[in-house]
């Protein structure tokens, strides 16, 4: 009986460790690897990483950290994926909504996410259009 009831405190101990040991998928890794630094930062096609740009604070580096943790060129927050890994959201005290980003292309030395806001004042879409290269 003992060895019955030591067997499964071992084998308990076993499943429990391997459980919390999860494994990072591989886009993860890709995201949370490198710092990210803005190399085009557009809305509706045209430069808005200039002064006074709709994506001005964008610009700089972008930190995506394994906690979830992040900077995002002046912001700073939180980031998560979507189940499926096709989206990042983007959350920041800075902002009055949620960031919802399609990622469009995400390899070991850049980064390509897509997302549409409503203008402020007439309320139209703007298509916006960020590419990062890692440092």
């Amino acid at each position: 009986m003992k060895k019955l009831f030591l067997s499964f405190i071992i084998l308990f101990s076993l499943f429990v460790f391997a459980c919390s040991k999860q494994e990072k998928s591989e886009k993860f890794k890709l995201l949370t690897t490198p710092v990210w630094t803005a190399d085009s930062l557009l809305a509706n096609k045209l430069d808005a990483s200039g002064p006074g740009g709709l994506l001005e604070k964008f610009k700089g580096d972008a930190e995506f950290r394994e906690d979830g943790t992040g900077t995002f060129g002046s912001y700073t927050g939180l980031w998560r994926f979507n189940p499926a890994e096709t989206e990042i959201t983007i959350v920041t005290d800075s902002m009055p909504l949620p960031i919802v980003c399609d990622i469009v292309e995400l390899k070991i030395t850049s980064l390509k996410i897509t997302t549409v806001v409503p203008d402020k004042n007439t309320l139209e879409p703007i298509n916006i259009r960020m590419t990062f290269k890692a440092k």
